[in-house]
């Protein structure tokens, strides 16, 4: 083939041509597919942006707007479940805004401590849990503590400050000085419930606290 030069050119060269031709529009279709694929990666990740944005905050302390929380749990009725217990409600009460060392959560560690190692020793039922239930009613300043196990026919007595010499028997009279009331009830269809209700002022700073802004 004679070109316009009047030089001869062979199907190689021509070949050759087309391709180079050829080379930057399939350059530019990558660029403006890739610029594409950028921009919808931008979109998405804005979209997803505006979802997080818009996505409800926790209110602090875990408590709501009232001042209320509650936990409600099982355990294992093993000395191990009790323990579990007990560190659980500590747990919980460090998100409703109580320390771990304050006046409250020692008071009702130790209450439920006490309640949840009678559940284990006097209350246990071969394949049955022991049940916590922890409430924290802001209005009221309290916490209301409920323990409950498989078994009714022992109940708690009236707690008596035991001998000297005597090193069990004293749970009963520690909820006694530590709680504000305390009681036990039945438990349909099962067992029996112990409960116990500790004072505590609402934490700085939590809902409906007097400090809340």
């Amino acid at each position: 083939m004679v070109g316009m030069t009047g030089k001869r050119t062979t199907t190689a060269e021509q070949a050759a041509r087309v391709e180079e031709v050829a080379k930057p529009e399939e350059t530019e279709e990558t660029e403006e597919a890739a610029k594409a694929e950028e921009a919808a990666k931008a979109a998405k990740a804005e979209e997803a942006g505006g979802r997080e944005a818009v996505r409800p905050v926790p209110r602090g302390f875990g408590l709501t707007a009232n001042g209320y929380g509650s936990l409600s749990r099982q355990f294992p009725s093993t000395p191990r479940g009790a323990r579990l217990a007990r560190r659980s409600v500590v747990r919980q009460l460090g998100h409703w805004g109580f320390g771990p060392m304050t006046d409250a959560t020692c008071a009702v560690a130790l209450v439920l401590g006490e309640l949840a190692a009678n559940a284990v020793c006097h209350g246990r039922l071969r394949g049955r849990n022991f049940h916590v239930r922890v409430e924290y009613e802001g209005p009221a300043s309290r916490f209301r503590i409920e323990v409950s196990d498989a078994v009714l026919g022992r109940t708690p007595e009236d707690p008596k400050l035991p001998p000297d010499d005597q090193e069990s028997g004293r749970g009963l009279f520690l909820v006694e000085c530590l709680a504000s009331r305390w009681g036990w009830e039945p438990r349909n269809p099962i067992g029996k419930t112990v409960w116990a209700e500790v004072a505590a002022a609402r934490p700085p700073g939590g809902p409906g606290s007097p400090g809340e802004g």
